[in-house]
Formats: structure tokens, sequence, C-alpha cells
């Protein structure tokens, strides 16, 4: 009698022991990819899932978005420039059968693969663009790695590049070029500034040329601004058409 409670004892322990490693509960973030004598069976969660102990294996998934850095990479431009430029990827498994039987470790390949593309598609490009348009080389990363592991069953939904680090040097030849350009500007706009100027001119002598005692009034409102300014010598130049006008000739 003895023998048998304890039996029934052990049995209902390992019955607990048993139920306990065959009751999972996964997350409402989190997938069990669920393996029936090695062979894939489904995908399982979330909330509470069973597996059968030494017949069916279940590896979890999570399916938040995973901020990834990527290390800084030597990249040379197009216009032969090196630089440092680093990143981070924001990405997701969709799949969780794809990332779990298609590749080995979905984390390692997608950080690679990121560092391999980003060093590829700024190699394309010059310095400028790499410094001006940044959200058109983070599309094009973007779109890349997206193709690439799609096959993985992970979504990535942006990539930004944080910094490109650029040579003492290289940065004392860019503060040049942008002076020079600072410069050529300024050229540019005060000759268009003269050229405005010359054309308000030749329109005002036409004016004047058509009424001469137009002229005559514009020296007199010279002569009252300067008067004003109580100056005991004032040098005046005396134009033809004024004297012809007080001697009654006509020009």
């Amino acid at each position: 009698m003895m023998e048998l409670i304890f039996g029934s004892g052990w049995l209902l322990i390992l019955v607990i022991a048993f139920l306990v490693s065959a009751l999972k509960v996964l997350r409402e973030y989190e997938r069990g990819v669920v393996f029936m004598l090695g062979r894939f069976w489904k995908v399982k969660g979330p909330g509470l899932v069973i597996v059968i102990p030494g017949i069916q294996q279940m590896v979890r998934v999570d399916l938040r978005t995973i901020v990834m850095d990527v290390p800084s990479q030597d990249v040379i431009s197009r216009d032969n420039v090196s630089v440092k430029v680093n990143a981070v990827v924001y990405f997701r498994v969709v799949d969780p059968a794809k990332a779990i039987i298609q590749v080995e470790d979905y984390l390692s390949a997608t950080s690679q693969l990121a560092q391999t593309t980003l060093r590829a598609v700024l190699g394309k490009h010059e310095l400028d663009d790499m410094l001006a348009e940044r959200e058109r080389l983070n599309l094009d990363i973007q779109t890349v790695l997206d193709q690439q592991t799609d096959a993985w069953g992970i979504k990535v939904s942006n990539v930004e590049i944080k910094h490109v680090d650029i040579d003492e040097s290289m940065v004392r030849a860019i503060a040049k070029q942008a002076e020079a350009e600072r410069e050529r500007r300024a050229k540019v706009i005060h000759a268009e500034g003269e050229l405005q100027a010359s054309e308000k001119l030749a329109q005002a002598a036409e004016v004047l040329a058509r009424q001469p005692a137009a002229i005559q009034l514009r020296y007199l409102e010279t002569l009252t601004t300067i008067a004003a300014d109580k100056n005991s010598t004032i040098v005046f130049p005396l134009p033809i058409e004024l004297l012809n006008a007080l001697l009654g000739k006509k020009p």
C-alpha cells in the first residue's frame, strides 16, 4: 500500500512537471516558431501555448521595432574623399518563420548587411551629396536593405545617417570653397545692382533730356541740400544748359 501511494506521488510530480514545462506564455509582442521533430510546424502566440517536451521545440521571436546602431564605416566617395560615416537602422520582424529558418542569426545578418550597404551606396555619391542630400541617401540605403532582407522576413522601416566625419584638411578646403562661393555671389549681386542702377540712370537722363528745365530744378535742389549742411564754401559745377537759360539763349 505504501509503495502504491509513493508511486502515485511520483507520478503526480512527473505530470505536474510535464505540464509546467509544456505550458508557455508569450507576450503580445512575441511569437513562437514551433518545430515538430525538427520540422517546422506553425507559429504560435501570443498568450498561453502548449509545447510538448521532447517532441516540439519553440523559438521565441520579438516583433517590436529594433534600433540597431551601425558602427563608423570608412567610405571613399565618388570624388575620392575619405570619410567616416555611421548610421542607425530601424527594422522589425514581420515573418517569424522566415527570420528563424532562412537565416542563422537575423540580428547579426542585418547588422553586417547594413554596414556593407552603407559603404556601397555612399561610395557612389560625391561628398557634397553626403552633406546636403542626406534624406535622399537615407531613402536609397533603406530601399536596398529592405529588398535584401525581405527574404528573411524583416522589414526595414527607416535608415538615418548620423555623422559624416571629414579629415581636418578637407574641412579647411570646404571652408575655402564656401568662402569663395560667397565672394562670387557678392560680386554677382553687386554687378546686378550696378546694372539696375545704370538702367535707371539712363531712364532719368532721357526724361531730363526731354525737359531742359528739369535739370535746372535738379541742380537747385542739390544746392539746397548742400546748403543745409552749413558749408562756408560750395564748389558746384555750372552746366552749359543753365548758362544758356540765364543768358536767354536756346540750347
